[in-house]
């Protein structure tokens, strides 16, 4: 069984794949069905290096936190999901909170986007922002530290 090859049909879906995001669109008949499928872009989560992480300086005498180990830090709100992460409400607006600052159990920390929502990372204990670890618009995954409240 021959199936036929149809270079124009293969062009024309590609582009409606393109057009609309898609990454896999399918077409057929009781004869034949044609399949085209794109791997989507890879997720690259490196930071910008003129927007360096903030962190507030340690105090002399105490060895600089490593990055490895923020995740088992008492004070680490870690992430409950993978997405993106927003630490403002919308480009141009003030930050939820910035370093130094002392928050409530329960106040909006940042949001993550997951499967187009946006959901609200609350403290979970009142304290003092000392670290954020993580930049807006870029991907975490579950369990990842993002702040360090003390």
């Amino acid at each position: 069984m021959s199936v036929p090859f149809d270079a124009e049909a293969i062009r024309a879906l590609a582009g409606i794949l393109t057009e609309t995001g898609l990454t896999e669109i399918e077409i057929g008949d009781k004869e034949y069905r044609l399949r085209v499928v794109r791997a989507p872009a890879p997720i690259i989560a490196a930071a910008p290096a003129s927007q360096p992480m903030l962190a507030v300086p340690e105090p002399p005498g105490m060895p600089p936190a490593s990055a490895g180990n923020e995740a088992g830090h008492p004070g680490a709100v870690n992430s409950p999901m993978v997405g993106v992460v927003y630490l403002s409400a919308e480009p141009g607006v003030p930050p939820y909170v910035t370093l130094g600052q002392q928050v409530s159990a329960g106040q909006t920390l940042l949001l993550i986007e997951a499967m187009k929502t946006f959901n609200q990372i609350k403290a979970p204990r009142a304290g003092t922002v000392k670290r954020i670890l993580v930049q807006s618009g870029v991907p975490v995954e579950f369990g990842e530290p993002l702040m360090i409240i003390e």
